[in-house]
């Protein structure tokens, strides 16, 4: 199964077997794309399927909360005050409630796995300014290189920044220029000389070396995480 509904939890028949093979058979199509290390969108998706449950969970546990209790008499004589809730679970609600947690500690295992990959191809990426320093570092041109690769990978980016109830954000914005072989004559200064000539509405835009020690798969997984590490690295000049 190449994807799961937001809703898959409530919609249709609630079954715990019958959801646990839904799950499971979704999770097998996200561990297939991890062992060929294609992290995105699947990762993503983990995890909003995962934010998702452990609202959901909350939202149960809250209102449960909330359910009117009565005082048990009978546990007086031994100067006990115990509370038994007048609302209970109904089966359904508790069917529900035994495929969430299977379905968080599923999602959580299969999760660590993609976390793991990630960062294995973040540690093998090192990212380095090419050129003069740029005062406007949100938008530019961001080169990615990689082992055993002919060609460098040139893309144009713009970092967006907007306000959140309690922080700013940043999203990022690539656009596809295209390739250039790579050559001992040809220099990633030079690559960017040519950029600043054919793009003469930046001025002096910022421009970045994204290089890989090994090689994965570019739209699944290098150029996301590329795009990650641009930002961080923005943020903090």
């Amino acid at each position: 199964m190449e994807k799961l509904d937001k809703n898959w939890l409530t919609e249709g028949l609630i079954d715990f077997e019958y959801k646990k093979y839904v799950l499971l058979a979704y999770l097998k199509y996200i561990r297939q794309n991890f062992s060929l290390n294609r992290l995105y969108p699947f990762l993503s998706d983990l995890i909003d399927h995962y934010g998702n449950l452990k609202s959901l969970q909350k939202e149960k546990t809250e209102l449960s909360s909330q359910f009117p209790k009565q005082l048990n008499l009978d546990e007086l004589w031994d100067h006990k005050l115990t509370f038994e809730r007048i609302v209970k679970d109904d089966n359904i609600s508790q069917e529900l409630e035994d495929i969430m947690l299977y379905a968080i500690s599923k999602i959580q295992d299969t999760m660590k796995i993609g976390k793991e990959i990630y960062e294995i191809v973040e540690g093998n990426m090192e990212i380095i300014p090419i050129g003069l320093r740029s005062i406007y570092q949100n938008e530019g041109f961001m080169l990615i290189d990689y082992a055993k690769n002919t060609e460098v990978k040139i893309y144009r980016y713009q970092i967006t920044v907007f306000e959140g109830p309690s922080d700013k954000y940043r999203a990022i914005h690539t656009t596809y220029l295209g390739q250039m072989k790579k050559s001992i004559t040809t220099t990633y200064e030079q690559v960017r000389l040519m950029l600043v000539h054919k793009n003469k509405d930046l001025v002096n835009p910022a421009t970045y070396l994204i290089n890989s020690k090994h090689t994965f798969p570019l739209e699944e997984t290098m150029l996301p995480i590329a795009k990650r590490l641009l930002v961080r690295h923005v943020n903090v000049a």
